[in-house]
């Protein structure tokens, strides 16, 4: 008589039944151990607060440092991050030793900015002092004038010595000038150099090339870029040449010597901290 087949029990092996009772141990065993844990919400509230006022973290979720722009927006916040990772480390020493809590979010944003303009002062200044030595070394210190802002370092060359009235066309005795003042800004300048011209407020004449100062100022500043781009290997990309025409005076137009200085090209070499740079 053949043997009868043994019956499959339906159902999942008992291996497996054992294994999920283990899981749900295991699972209820975590549970417990979080429901127990204890959070300090003071220390909680104290942490996030710090890191609130020291990066600037606004309810939409945007990030500033310092006044103006936000981060998205690239080259003004970025060029103070230097000048804010030097205020903090100011702020933590500047301050009592005993005080571990001293950080950048002590400071408000007058503060911050105070810090970053005199970082970006002593910046141009450190610059401008290279560069008069050159000018002195060169003996071009009696045609070229220089003064400096926290932004930017500047050169100042007359008219009269550049080109001749009415025209564009740079002068065959001014080239040695430019020649040199070409080599300081290829050892010095390293980002942004803008190059302005400027005129009086004397209208154009009839019948010249210009019909009038804006298009004069904009034509000088643009034969000082060519020239530049032609004889020194400085990168046009850094290169910005403008036409301020009579809208900036530095003297009183109703004198000759007045309108004098304000015939000029002006070239500005931003620094490593100028939001230009």
């Amino acid at each position: 008589m053949a043997k009868k087949p043994e019956e499959i029990k339906p159902g999942l092996p008992a291996w497996q039944g054992t294994f999920g009772d283990l899981m749900n141990l295991l699972l209820c065993f975590f549970v417990l151990l979080f429901s127990m844990a204890t959070m300090d919400a003071a220390k909680f509230e104290e942490v996030a607060a710090s890191f609130s006022s020291a990066f600037g973290i606004f309810s939409g979720g945007e990030m500033a440092i310092g006044k103006g722009a936000l981060i998205g927006d690239g080259v003004s916040q970025l060029t103070e991050l230097s000048s804010y990772v030097t205020s903090m480390g100011l702020a933590q020493s500047g301050e009592d030793s005993d005080s571990e809590e001293a950080n950048v979010g002590d400071m408000d944003q007058e503060e911050l900015m105070e810090a970053a303009e005199k970082e970006q002062l002593e910046a141009s200044e450190e610059l401008a002092e290279k560069i008069e030595k050159a000018l002195d070394q060169g003996e071009i210190d009696n045609l070229v004038s220089l003064n400096y802002t926290s932004q930017f370092v500047q050169l100042t060359i007359q008219g009269s010595i550049l080109f001749d009235s009415g025209k564009t066309d740079i002068k065959e005795d001014a080239l040695p000038v430019i020649d040199k003042v070409g080599q300081i800004l290829e050892s010095y300048a390293g980002g942004t150099i803008e190059i302005e011209g400027h005129t009086d407020n004397i209208p154009m004449s009839g019948g010249g090339k210009y019909a009038n100062n804006d298009e004069l100022s904009a034509g000088r500043a643009l034969s000082i870029f060519y020239y530049l781009c032609e004889n020194t290997n400085l990168d046009p990309a850094n290169l910005v040449h403008t036409g301020r025409g009579q809208y900036d005076p530095i003297a009183d137009n109703s004198t000759d010597e007045g309108r004098a200085r304000n015939r000029r090209v002006e070239i500005k070499i931003y620094n490593p901290l100028s939001a230009s740079y």
